[in-house]
């Protein structure tokens, strides 16, 4: 049983990694978006503050362009970790959204602390005695991170459960997957939060795992409930790619790319390429101002007045 788990284990992040970056090529490999016009737009700087843009500048595309890190920086973080435009604008959403999410967080954070504690028993250090020490410290840190992020995803993922079920309009927007994946996350903090009390109290079986994964040395593992949630661990995270869950990474480039991108088409071949391909796709959009009928490209509806009278035949 010992190997067969270590085996799932492996399997799990090859599938996890395969598919997260399968979903990005993917998503590269897509034809060029329309640009939405939105601002502000967070890399102008101080024109942000306004929705300011590089275009209000004379003769624009003379100058070169000036893109501030810092600025998409001070979006982006907060809108990660805290979800502040769910704050802003579903407050009642927020409340429990935001612990399941910030509770994922945290429980990274864990799985990196469990790395660190095992890749320091490997150096020689001792972890998890109760004594004074960079170990030791590491092992406490571990023991009040692994269950934080237990108890926020627990009380998250039930609140949102119980959030799509009671609200009428969410419950409209909610497919089967959304409930399935909340259960699933459910019951695996469920399990781990047993695991966690009756087992595994200072985490030192799963420390120890994850040091038989770095060096290939298959402890043995004894427990069947402690192996049942690595497995349970191990098939979630190879699935969460695989499902909308991938929003996870996928966010930078509907940020990046979609919401905040605005490369001009100037001096840029790849862009122009991109554009000259999608030109040539059919058009059946009917209404009166594309007056598409399936068989004209975009290239044509791009260069001709459907409000021109046509001339009359002779």
């Amino acid at each position: 049983m010992t190997i067969a788990v270590y085996l799932v284990v492996y399997l799990a992040l090859i599938v996890f990694i395969v598919a997260v970056v399968q979903r990005i090529v993917r998503y590269l490999k897509k034809p060029v978006h329309v640009r939405w016009e939105l601002y502000p737009v967070a890399h102008e700087g101080h024109r942000a503050s306004y929705g300011g843009s590089y275009l209000e500048d004379v003769d624009w595309w003379k100058k070169p362009r000036h893109s501030s890190l810092l600025g998409e920086l001070k979006v982006m973080i907060p809108e990660i970790l805290l979800l502040k435009a769910v704050f802003e604008h579903n407050r009642r959403l927020w409340y429990v959204s935001f612990p399941f999410h910030f509770g994922l967080y945290v429980l990274i954070g864990f799985i990196v602390l469990l790395k660190v504690g095992a890749m320091l028993e490997l150096a020689g250090y001792t972890v998890g005695d109760g004594g004074p020490g960079l170990g030791n410290a590491v092992a406490a840190l571990t023991g009040f991170v692994g269950p934080l992020g237990y108890l926020l995803c627990l009380v998250g993922a039930v609140g949102l459960l119980l959030r799509r079920f009671g609200d009428p309009t969410l419950r409209n927007y909610s497919s089967f997957s959304h409930f399935f994946n909340l259960l699933l996350f459910i019951a695996l903090i469920v399990l781990s939060s047993i695991v966690w009390l009756t087992i595994d109290p200072h985490f030192q079986m799963l420390r120890g795992f994850v040091k038989g994964l770095i060096t290939l040395s298959f402890a043995p593992l004894d427990n069947a409930l402690f192996a049942a949630q690595i497995i349970f661990a191990a098939l979630v995270i190879a699935y969460i790619p695989l499902t909308h869950m991938s929003h996870f990474f996928m966010k930078y480039f509907l940020w990046h790319d979609i919401r905040w991108g605005d490369k001009p088409n100037i001096d840029a071949p790849d862009i122009a390429s991109r554009i000259a391909t999608v030109l040539n796709y059919p058009v059946s959009w009917a209404a009166p101002h594309i007056a598409g009928d399936g068989k004209k490209t975009w290239a044509e509806v791009a260069t001709t007045n459907p409000a021109q009278p046509k001339a009359a035949k002779e």
